[in-house]
């Protein structure tokens, strides 16, 4: 095993399965990054919302800590993949969807990484401006919010074009740094918090409580499940060899540890509603500038550092990701070729719905309807991975990439219609069952009394219908590798050589591993 490379050097991988040599990431580095993107405002601004849809503070805590433990123990599983194949989650996806449908992950992760992008600049630009303002006077106008997001995003561009150790080294600083701003904070609100506040509904008898009481622990839910296609990002660096639970557990941990800011909203939240009532109207709810109306003065500057750790670890997570995975879709651009192009769109979206198309307020309902979609996806590859007892054929994984045909994952034309019909059968069942009141309600959004089930919906009905499909019509042998399948059967299809675009034979694929 070699050293790491240097902070500044500029990362060379793309999809590519990374060199096991190159292999120096660790556990505990996939527990820094995806802690430090979730350890931020905008994970404040999710654990706002039991507060928000009028739970108590005791309600809310319930419904955050069931969601949170729920949607870690959905996403922790997806971080396999990673060391497994050297790559990350959307080319191993290969294995399940087809040479060609691996597509569906790398666009799910494009469209999850710009919203939670625009969600983490808008909510940690106004966060900044507005402790500025309290602090120092800074007026608070366009132009002011304009220069804050192109800082953000100037800044996350930078790191993204480095590559993976430099938002590893970010990462490590903002986990420790963010966590004491946040623990500070519960002492600058201690004064003012009361665990006794009723919010709405203060028995669990009242109307409307079990919408509210499930659509909050969705919300919390959504932000571990957002993750899911990007922790192959990371954790490719990772050694083939290192235990599996290990790695699980450090993506479970990674969300468990989240508590603390989804408690920091949850806390300050039942504050804001109780002292600045105005700031928590449903119809127009503002959390960043209620936390900053109650705040003691002294934490206007911890809110500034909040803001902009928190939007640069959270910002480096998403965009990283997303120019990876655009490298992976169009290989005539390098990952800093696609990083920039990425970062660059994703920053004229920031402005568009900041400042001319008003989306800021829609954009949490863009990323409920990704997740939605996404959540069955997560589905389709872990029991994927449970019925070829994690054995994989790298080079077949790299055919879409390398622009060849053919492989054990070729199987119709380069797409598994098994996986695919399981993906889109269960997504767009997902979507009828959406309930975000004023937002998006689908067809079957109100079947259950106003409660949100697309997400139950989606993993339970993609689970069925692709174990079905895999049982009646059964895979070729040779994608289960030596040990056969497991749960499922197999059937005698022979699978077709790699081959290039012209059809020129291409040298036997290595082992799976």
């Amino acid at each position: 095993m070699t050293d790491s490379p240097a902070l500044t050097e500029v990362e060379q991988y793309g999809i590519e399965r990374i060199p096991d040599a190159d292999r120096t990431a660790t556990p505990l580095d996939l527990f820094r990054v995806a802690f430090g993107g979730a350890n931020t405002f905008a994970t404040c601004v999710l654990g706002a919302f039991p507060i928000l849809f009028g739970l108590s503070f005791w309600q809310g805590l319930a419904a955050t800590v069931l969601g949170l433990v729920a949607g870690a123990a959905i996403l922790a599983p997806l971080a396999v993949f990673g060391p497994r194949n050297g790559t990350n989650n959307a080319v191993s996806s290969s294995a399940h969807l087809g040479v060609h449908g691996r597509i569906v992950g790398s666009f799910l992760s494009l469209l999850t990484a710009i919203a939670f992008f625009s969600i983490s600049v808008w909510s940690s630009g106004d966060a900044l401006v507005g402790g500025a303002h309290r602090l120092m006077g800074v007026p608070q106008n366009d132009g002011v919010f304009a220069v804050a997001y192109g800082i953000f995003a100037l800044l996350v561009l930078t790191v993204c074009v480095y590559g993976f150790r430099f938002m590893l080294f970010v990462n490590k600083i903002a986990v420790v740094a963010a966590s004491a701003l946040f623990v500070l904070g519960l002492f600058a609100f201690a004064g003012d918090f009361d665990s006794g506040y009723q919010g709405v509904f203060p028995s669990s008898s009242s109307v409307g409580f079990w919408p509210a009481f499930i659509g909050s622990a969705l919300i919390v839910l959504s932000n571990p499940v957002s993750f899911g296609a990007f922790l192959g990002d990371w954790a490719r660096y990772i050694p083939a060899d290192t235990p599996r639970r290990k790695v699980i557990t450090a993506a479970f941990a990674s969300q468990a540890a989240t508590i603390l800011p989804f408690f920091f909203g949850l806390a300050t939240a039942s504050i804001i509603a109780q002292k600045a009532a105005t700031y928590m109207d449903a119809s127009a709810p503002n959390y960043v500038g209620g936390l900053l109306a109650v705040a003691p003065g002294w934490y206007f500057l911890p809110v500034c550092l909040i803001a902009l750790i928190g939007g640069l670890s959270t910002g480096t997570t998403s965009l990283y990701g997303t120019g990876l995975d655009f490298s992976s879709v169009f290989t005539r651009f390098s990952r800093v070729q696609a990083t920039l192009f990425v970062g660059v769109l994703s920053t004229g979206f920031i402005f568009l719905g900041r400042f001319a198309a008003n989306l800021s307020q829609s954009i949490s309902t863009f990323a409920t309807l990704i997740i939605t979609c996404t959540a069955p996806w997560m589905v389709i590859m872990m029991l994927g991975f449970l019925t070829r007892r994690g054995w994989y054929d790298p080079d077949s994984l790299q055919v879409f990439n390398r622009r060849q045909r053919g492989g054990r994952y070729w199987f119709n034309h380069g797409w598994n219609w098994r996986g695919m019909g399981a993906w889109l059968i269960s997504a767009l069942l997902a979507l009828t069952f959406v309930n975000v009141p004023g937002q998006f309600v689908g067809p079957l959004g109100d079947l259950a009394d106003g409660v949100d089930l697309s997400l139950p919906v989606g993993l339970g009905t993609a689970a069925l219908v692709y174990m079905a499909l895999l049982w009646i019509f059964p895979e070729p042998r040779e994608v289960y590798g030596p040990e056969g399948p497991r749960l499922v059967r197999a059937s005698d299809t022979p699978v077709p050589p790699i081959t290039t675009e012209t059809g020129a034979p291409v040298v036997a694929a290595a082992e799976g591993v």
